[in-house]
């Protein structure tokens, strides 16, 4: 026997750490080659890092949360013959693995477009086809437990209680046994293969007796669960405390009244070619952004407050949120000013759809000069958006309500939606950003005037 130790290899170009983000074994856990052993994440990816060899897990080399160093040892095994068997074999996997990092890693919105992000996407696991991975199902450790990567030193019990009817596997002198004590074997977890009772599962239910009976009514819950903040949900604070603390804000709330808007939004919906999108109201805004900022181009804007300098720029980059199964994201509509509705309806959910899939590129997720954060139904009346830094402005789009609204004569129906947006006060007084707000009320109001030019 001997001993293999897996370096963090070279995960990709100018990277010289990654934060461990999960594990998927733990020691004594016996695992095959190309099992997952772990997850790291970098600014540029998450990466899964296999087993280059089999064997059984004798140490792990970090905690969950803890940054290492490329080249530090991350896992040591116990494997058959000496330890050299694999390190030609684990340098090669290094090669293969820092050649496949062209994947974008989520940088985490804090809350519908507030912060810039850059998606993150699993990398295709190097090493042997998926069938000759054998693994474990267990639960995750960021969970609880430990998932996926290995083959378990020994079985866990489980299988019981079994589903009514449901005939529980044991041998004959096993269930003579439990006929004797009065046990329903039902009721005995199994170790065995494929859930089968052993005499030690029934010595082990027999002497912990009957089980005491769950108590009703309200009990008290002083339970702490301690939570580690690690990988994207940790890129989101960060993201968070730098706007928040480099940003003073300034959010301005008006309401709009999008009655017509929403009637020329069926109208187009309705006539519309079978290749063009469903509108929603967010190509209507995006339109009405690039009118007003054609007029304020102070807003479209990057400030390096470092240097003291504001970046205008003449291109109108917006950022759009997207929720995946990963976070909040944002991907960027480039050149929205040279767009039109259809255009930009399309290019919003191409963006949203590969945000989702994850399949969104690093040009696609960054670049943005300005935001629209939006929770559809769930919008709230007023929020406050977080500047998505090093920008200026963000536009945060409240959800829809149909009010009774006074025309000088009597109350009528009106479709209503609030506009809550904030701004970076060093750069943009209020006045300013009440104009820009207002002249997007206006358009929005007014949806003929979005397609008039000039």
């Amino acid at each position: 026997m001997g001993e293999h130790t897996i370096k963090l290899p070279d995960v990709g170009e100018g990277v010289a750490e990654a934060e461990l983000v999960e594990w998927h074994v733990k020691v004594g856990d016996l695992v095959r080659e190309d099992s997952i052993l772990a997850a790291v994440m970098t600014d540029k990816a998450t990466v899964e890092i296999p087993s280059p060899v089999d064997g059984e897990i004798i140490w792990l080399g970090a905690e969950i949360g803890d940054t290492v160093a490329v080249g530090s040892p991350l896992i040591r095994l116990k494997v058959e013959g000496g330890a050299e068997a694999g390190e030609s074999e684990q340098a090669a996997r290094e090669e293969a693995l820092s050649a496949k990092q062209d994947t974008p890693t989520p940088a985490p919105s804090p809350q519908g477009g507030g912060e810039q992000v850059e998606l993150t996407a699993r990398q295709p696991t190097l090493g042997r086809e998926a069938e000759k991975i054998v693994r474990a199902e267990s639960p995750s450790p960021l969970r609880g437990g430990v998932r996926g990567g290995g083959i378990p030193s020994r079985q866990v019990p489980s299988g019981a209680p079994r589903a009514e009817g449901e005939k529980p596997l044991a041998t004959p002198a096993v269930r003579l046994r439990a006929k004797e004590a009065g046990v329903d074997l039902r009721q005995v977890p199994g170790s065995g293969p494929a859930g089968r009772i052993t005499h030690e599962d029934l010595d082990a239910f027999i002497a912990r007796g009957p089980q005491a009976a769950r108590p009703t009514g309200l009990q008290r819950n002083d339970m702490v669960e301690d939570i580690k903040i690690v990988g994207l949900r940790r890129k989101i604070a960060e993201k968070m405390a730098l706007a928040k603390s480099r940003i003073p804000h300034i959010t301005y709330v008006e309401e709009i009244d999008v009655t017509a808007l929403e009637d020329l939004r069926a109208a187009l919906n309705k006539g519309k070619r079978a290749d063009r999108p469903k509108l929603t109201v967010l190509p209507f805004l995006m339109r009405a952004m690039v009118r007003a900022i054609a007029e304020q181009p102070g807003l479209n804007a990057i400030f390096d407050d470092e240097a003291g300098i504001v970046h205008r720029h003449g291109g109108v980059h917006i950022g759009i949120a997207a929720q995946t199964a990963s976070g909040l994201v944002v991907a960027v509509v480039k050149h929205a000013e040279s767009r039109d509705l259809w255009d930009c309806g399309a290019e919003v959910n191409r963006l949203a759809e590969a945000a989702k899939a994850g399949t969104a590129t690093r040009e696609e997720l960054s670049g943005s000069t300005i935001t629209i954060t939006s929770l559809g139904a769930m919008g709230g009346v007023a929020t406050t958006p977080v500047i998505n830094h090093p920008e200026v402005a963000i536009v945060g789009v409240n959800k829809m309500m149909v009010r009774p609204v006074w025309d000088g004569n009597a109350f009528i129906p009106r479709k209503m939606m609030n506009l809550s947006s904030s701004f970076d006060h060093r750069v943009v007084d209020g006045w300013d950003a009440a104009v820009f707000v207002q002249r997007i009320k206006t358009l929005l109001e007014t949806p003929a005037l979005i397609f008039v030019e000039g």
